[in-house]
């Protein structure tokens, strides 16, 4: 007696697992084809109210919510059907409503959007409808026979074509038109939305010129806050030499020179002004020396990322965390970004979250450095702008670098930073 290997009794069951789900998916697409429809109606009549200013906001309303609608779809065709397209939509534009209508008037996805739902609620109906027809068909020959069973003389027959007198008869029948409706949904009704699943991937990805609009718009505004975080750091380096170590080294030359004219009249006034000059100058020497390692600790240079962590947080309240299993040395730059942004959301920490514990986890995954904060504060922070991670986020976007936030009210809150780099492994004595 032969037995079916495991590994392909597997396969068919992950199969028809995912066929399943799939016919899923393909209802929630029809339910979201319906209300491409109800939005396309609803955009056709806003567009003549727009010279009555009535169908101004309706116009916007209905764009905001037909790029949910599509995003939602997309998310379909990703999950369903393994088409991934990625949203090509700026941030949507801002100011009163003449000035957001006017800039969504010149943005190609709006149209492209609509010439989209053009076909969704057509073509995609039928698509959709043909598909959940040859699956509920098979459904509803399988659901004869029990109809049969409870009212014989009303369901006698498949709706006029097919009838029978008895019930096994009406098994036979059920089995046969079952089972040719299964099978042409499993390879046909596949096929079918399959192929529909390109045709939306095609229309509703951004085109090559569109997502390069978009990377230079990206790379313009990382630029000027890169320029804009260089002058102010620029500016806070100038402050800090002015108010504390300039004026301390001026202080120091007058106490010298005061010094000096009492060295043979007044020795022990010189001595004391001498030793004001020494106190002077060690504290200017500890400023200058907080201020450079404000601007790059040496020992980030010296012993990396991780210990460079460690040190900024051992005096640290509340206290903090450390975990790394990094498998070698982030670029230079990669690390002065990383440890900065490590050093703001700390600092964020301290000012707002009244956390009593603070964890730092730093790991390197996908090509990315990717690092967590998490602390047990209150919650409730944001990445608005304002807010008091909007410079974290502004660093590392100069690095293609994303940040992610998750701070319910309450807490706890997880800070996520990922910066794409490559790291070479070190080499294992």
């Amino acid at each position: 007696m032969t037995h079916m290997p495991r590994l392909p009794r597997r396969v068919f069951a992950l199969a028809v697992k995912h066929r399943i789900m799939q016919a899923g998916l393909v209802f929630l697409l029809l339910c979201l084809q319906i209300a491409d429809a109800f939005l396309f109606v609803a955009f056709i009549v806003a567009v003549p109210l727009i010279f009555l200013m009535v169908g101004v906001p309706a116009a916007i309303g209905t764009v905001r919510a037909t790029r949910a609608v599509c995003n939602a779809e997309r998310w379909l065709f990703r999950r369903g059907f393994w088409v991934n397209i990625d949203s090509p939509y700026r941030p949507f534009p801002r100011g009163y409503v003449g000035r957001q209508l006017l800039e969504l008037s010149r943005d190609k996805t709006v149209w492209r959007d609509f010439a989209w739902q053009a076909v969704n609620m057509t073509l995609g109906v039928l698509v959709t409808v043909a598909y959940l027809a040859l699956l509920g068909g098979g459904l509803m020959a399988l659901l004869q026979p029990i109809l049969y069973l409870c009212w014989p003389q009303t369901f006698n027959n498949f709706y006029g074509y097919l009838t029978f007198q008895t019930h096994a008869q009406a098994w036979a029948f059920a089995i046969s038109i079952a089972t040719g409706h299964f099978v042409l949904w499993w390879t046909c009704g596949n096929l079918i939305v399959n192929s529909y699943a390109k045709l939306a991937a095609i229309m509703l990805r951004s085109s090559r010129s569109a997502s390069l609009e978009q990377r230079v718009e990206e790379l313009t505004t990382s630029r000027a806050d890169t320029v804009d975080s260089s002058a102010a750091e620029l500016r806070r380096i100038e402050r800090n030499l002015h108010d504390g170590a300039q004026a301390r080294i001026v202080a120091i030359g007058m106490s010298l020179g005061m010094a000096e004219q009492l060295l043979y009249t007044d020795r022990d006034a010189a001595g004391t002004l001498l030793a004001e000059a020494r106190t002077n100058a060690a504290a200017a020497l500890t400023e200058l020396r907080d201020l450079v390692r404000g601007i790059h600790p040496p020992l980030l240079s010296d012993r990396g990322l991780v210990s460079a962590v460690e040190a900024l947080t051992r005096k640290h309240v509340p206290p903090v965390t450390v975990h790394s299993d990094l498998p070698g040395r982030p670029p230079k730059p990669v690390e002065s970004a990383a440890y900065f942004g490590i050093a703001e959301a700390l600092t964020n920490v301290v000012k707002y979250a009244e956390a009593k514990t603070v964890v730092v986890r730093i790991g390197y995954f996908r090509d990315r450095v990717g690092i967590t904060v998490r602390d047990d504060g209150i919650g409730g922070a944001t990445l608005a702008s304002g807010g008091g991670l909007e410079g974290l986020v502004k660093r590392l976007a100069a690095f293609d670098g994303r940040v992610s936030l998750r701070s319910p009210e309450g807490g706890p809150t997880v800070v996520a930073l990922e910066i794409p780099c490559s790291i070479e492994p070190e080499d294992e004595d």
